[in-house]
């Protein structure tokens, strides 16, 4: 009896556990109080198991003759894609054949055209990098986007295509013999635009406000030099842009805005200054205090030469203001002396005035010597970085050893330039000292001879 409870309550837990549907029955029946309502109960559910599973089983046939239906369907597009697929590739192989063959006739047709086309395309491209880099599209912009069609097109040219590549040939010819004032937008090199007449020689130069100006063509803006020429130059444009008839010079530049912009690197004189580094700030210092003392000995010899000269002409009156009055008071103070103690006397005090005279002259002479030598130093001290530089470096970058060679250039120039004007500037106040010297020379040989001659 145990035995058959045991199997009962067993076969009632696996029919419980076969759906959600049974084990939601089951819980909502009532439980089982003897072994014939648990039969019941169990009887009751496998009843609807049977239905459910029926349920599902027709569901599930349903479902796999639909899902049949759409496999068959997919099938059939499958086998019309790839037929579609062979008559595309069909059709693609026979067009293939049928455009060659047109090809083939429009090359016939064609016949000397073809070489015209070639002709066309070679002269727009080129035509396009002219226009394009010309200062003439400064004034008359977008020229050259006409003719970009013509150049990348693959057919024969139309009749207004030749005519617009004429027209731009033409153009450009015209434009670049004439001189011609505009206004356009300056973009500054602090980025500011300012909006200024220009005046274009041919297809040269652009000139506004006494400046050249450049055409930057790719971004198509009219920009102004990083660094203007020389004065004597510039100077030039300004008298040619207020012209209003007549000829004026002005310089052209040939290669079109490239000797302008090697120009910009051209080092100023300031700069050349300063590559002489610490040499050339001495040369410098050298030669002001040369000119100094020279400025100063020529200043302080005129006046004295001009005291001197007013001496001579009151010669019995000595002043104690100028060498040659301090001469005549020895003489006055010494008449009654012989003619050799007289003699002694003066030529004591002309020996005394002389090195007033002369004083400051030998250090123009002495700045003057130490000037080409320190040139000289400095051209040492330049080629010994340059065989620094190579021997770190190599000489493969020329840039390296530059600074070095130009500082050796420099200051040799700087020392003989400094050197020259000192060396002048010697001549012309020693002579000065030597007339005085030579006037007091002369009054005392002069007193003298008169003296020996009353003796």
């Amino acid at each position: 009896m145990k035995k058959i409870v045991k199997s009962l309550m067993i076969a009632a837990a696996v029919s419980l556990s076969a759906g959600t549907t049974l084990a939601a029955n089951a819980q909502q029946d009532t439980e089982a109080k003897s072994l014939e309502e648990l039969l019941q109960l169990v009887e009751k559910n496998r009843v609807s198991s049977r239905e459910i599973s029926a349920e599902r089983e027709r569901e599930f046939t349903a479902a796999r003759a639909d899902k049949q239906a759409l496999l068959n369907q997919a099938r059939q597009q499958l086998s019309d894609e790839e037929a579609r697929g062979k008559r595309l590739q069909n059709q693609f192989s026979e067009n293939e054949i049928t455009l060659a063959n047109k090809e083939q006739e429009l090359e016939n047709a064609k016949g000397t055209l073809g070489e015209m086309f070639g002709v066309v395309r070679g002269a727009a491209t080129e035509t396009i990098g002219r226009i394009a880099t010309s200062i003439v599209s400064a004034q008359y912009p977008g020229r050259e986007d006409v003719l970009e069609s013509l150049a990348e097109a693959k057919e024969l040219p139309t009749l207004t295509e030749l005519e617009e590549l004429w027209t731009a040939l033409l153009t450009e010819m015209v434009q670049s013999g004439k001189v011609v004032t505009f206004e356009t937008d300056v973009y500054q090199l602090d980025g500011g635009v300012e909006n200024k007449e220009i005046t274009r020689v041919g297809s040269f130069n652009l000139i506004s406000g006494g400046q050249y100006l450049t055409y930057n063509d790719s971004t198509e803006q009219v920009q102004p030099l990083g660094r203007q020429p020389d004065g004597y130059i510039t100077s030039q444009t300004e008298a040619f842009t207020e012209t209003s008839s007549g000829y004026e010079g002005v310089y052209l530049d040939p290669s079109r805005g490239q000797i302008l912009g090697l120009l910009t690197q051209k080092a100023t004189l300031e700069e050349r200054y300063h590559q002489g580094g610490t040499v050339g700030y001495v040369i410098t210092v050298v030669l002001i205090i040369g000119l100094l003392i020279s400025v100063f000995k020529l200043l302080t010899l005129t006046a004295v030469g001009g005291k001197m000269r007013s001496q001579l002409k009151n010669i019995d009156k000595p002043s104690d203001k100028n060498p040659l009055g301090r001469v005549l008071k020895v003489y006055h103070a010494n008449k009654n002396a012989d003619a050799e103690n007289l003699e002694l006397k003066l030529d004591e005090a002309v020996l005394k005035e002389t090195p007033k005279v002369e004083s400051g002259v030998n250090v123009i002479k002495i700045l003057a010597a130490i000037a080409p030598l320190l040139g000289l130093l400095g051209t040492v001290v330049g080629m010994i970085g340059t065989f620094q530089s190579i021997t770190l470096f190599g000489t493969g970058d020329p840039k390296i050893m530059a600074g070095d060679i130009s500082m050796a250039l420099v200051t040799t120039a700087m020392g003989l330039i400094a050197a020259i004007p000192l060396i002048l500037a010697h001549s012309i106040v020693a002579g000065r000292s030597k007339s005085i010297v030579h006037i007091l020379d002369e009054q005392v040989a002069g007193i003298v001879a008169a003296h020996s001659e009353k003796e």
